[in-house]
């Protein structure tokens, strides 16, 4: 045996070896110099021991302190990037729209939606679902006097629900979330469902729990090792109660089926159902029941969550600031009187309008904007960032920005006021988020919001049960931040 010879040999390739691990070592340092910077990783788990998983804005805010407005995180084996602060969020979703305009998916709302719909859809269909739905509500009249008229009239069920209390204490959860998601209803439906309706309550109650659930560190877990899906958790039960809504939503479609008239669309399932039936031997349509089954999931549960949140949360802070809402009701009796307040008001009630606002800066419901996916190679704030990138943006950052906002950990309405009164705009006022991927339905919400909110403080002043002596205001975790259960007293005005 040629002893030299294999020696030879096996120390070239010891050689090359090594050769190759400068080279990869090298590579990968200049790699992760240009990558934003971010907490040390742990093997498997990543920096999943230092998040609060109930709270993961939280821990956010605490790395921006320390690696700045853009950073890194590792969530198991993935690596995502965090925006914070209003500039580093306005640079990235609206000047940078295309790099950062798609939907991040996490394996949670994979499982629940399947790529359909519109919210947690990409490409090509949440294109085609995103012009529909916006076409669709436009031409059913949001930000329109049709749509308006439908939300005047469910005030006034609204109203006399409350005033049935004559005072005494009840808890609003459940009445604003039947009120408010009666508008939804309207446009996809054709028809308002009844406060009582048992299989309305359901539904409703169904989504809430949802919208809890999707924020317990059980779902976290399962985004970040979809092996825990195995097990028994939130995740199952969240999957349940999908199933539950989608039968109702394809057993109310077969419904509408039955009695579709092309030439009397009354309702978004009746103008899907129309355009389904137009392309029909379309291998490459979009308008398939799945995708009318999660896109009518997704604005039930859009529609309702958030703006009848909102709402709780501003007679919550008006409990809590009386002379703020003695304020509010000074001005409604001066610009509306006793008539229905209306929408076209807004501009004449400059201390109103600024509340409301103030009202959905500080309740701050969505602290997380729902994820983003980098649709190419982008180098951001100096930071190389790989296409299909997760990114979160922290919309809390941005709420309660101190550059933005005199005094952002306060219930101040000023923030929106100028020196003589006025009502002034906020760029970095987005709860709604903003670029390609902000809210279908913000006009419709914010319809919404100033007439129930005006509606309800023109008829009733809010105060504290007997024997309760100041407000909560701790939210529930959740994948949207909610108040505490709580009553509360409608006294009616004079």
């Amino acid at each position: 045996m040629d002893f030299g010879f294999s020696f030879s040999s096996y120390f070239l390739l010891f050689l090359t070896f090594l050769y190759i691990l400068n080279v990869l070592k090298s590579w990968n340092k200049n790699h992760m110099k240009t990558f934003p910077p971010g907490p040390r990783c742990l093997p498997l788990i990543g920096n999943l021991h230092l998040m609060d998983l109930k709270r993961p804005h939280l821990t956010y805010l605490q790395f921006a302190k320390k690696y700045g407005p853009v950073f890194r995180v590792q969530m198991g084996m993935k690596k995502m990037v965090v925006l914070t602060g209003y500039e580093t969020v306005k640079e990235a979703l609206v000047n940078n729209a295309e790099e950062f305009g798609e939907r991040g998916i996490l394996k949670i709302f994979k499982s629940m939606d399947n790529g359909m719909g519109l919210t947690f859809a990409q490409g090509k269909n949440w294109k085609a679902m995103r012009r529909f739905t916006l076409t669709t509500l436009r031409d059913f009249g949001m930000g329109k006097r049709t749509i308006e008229e439908k939300i005047i009239e469910e005030c006034a069920h609204l109203t006399n629900h409350f005033a049935s209390f004559k005072g005494r204490p009840f808890d609003s959860a459940m009445i604003f979330n039947c009120a408010v998601a009666n508008i939804i209803v309207a446009v996809l439906l054709g028809n308002r469902m009844d406060y009582d309706d048992p299989q309305f309550r359901q539904l409703l109650s169904l989504v809430k729990e949802n919208v809890r659930l999707l924020g317990t560190p059980m779902v976290s877990l399962y985004n970040i090792f979809p092996f825990l899906g195995l097990f028994p958790g939130s995740h199952k039960t969240i999957l349940k109660n999908v199933k539950k809504l989608n039968d109702f939503i394809k057993k109310t479609f077969v419904e509408h089926l039955k009695i579709l008239d092309e030439n009397d669309q009354r309702s978004l399932i009746d103008v899907f159902l129309v355009r389904q039936k137009e392309e029909v031997g379309n291998p490459q349509s979009h308008f398939h029941n799945e995708n009318l089954t999660q896109l009518v999931r997704n604005l039930f549960g859009a529609g309702m969550e958030s703006t009848s949140t909102t709402l709780r949360w501003g007679i919550l802070l008006m409990m809590k600031y009386p002379k703020i809402q003695e304020k509010v009701q000074e001005e409604i009796s001066k610009v509306v009187g006793s008539a229905q307040p209306m929408y076209s008001h807004r501009g004449q009630m400059p201390f109103t309008n600024a509340v409301i606002h103030e009202i959905q800066r500080f309740s701050d419901i969505v602290p997380l904007s729902p994820g983003r996916e980098t649709t190419k190679d982008v180098t951001f704030k100096g930071y190389f960032i790989p296409k299909g990138t997760y990114i979160t943006p922290v919309l809390t950052s941005v709420l309660k920005d101190k550059t933005q906002f005199e005094k952002p950990e306060e219930f101040y309405p000023n923030h929106f006021l100028d020196s003589k009164g006025n009502f002034v705009k906020k760029d970095a006022f987005i709860p709604f988020s903003v670029g390609r991927r902000a809210c279908a339905g913000e006009t419709l919400a914010r319809m919404e919001l100033f007439i129930f909110f005006t509606s309800l403080l023109q008829k009733f002043t809010f105060c504290l049960p007997p024997g309760v002596t100041d407000v909560d205001l701790t939210p529930v975790t959740g994948i949207t931040y909610t108040p505490k259960p709580h009553m509360i007293c409608a006294v009616p005005r004079c």
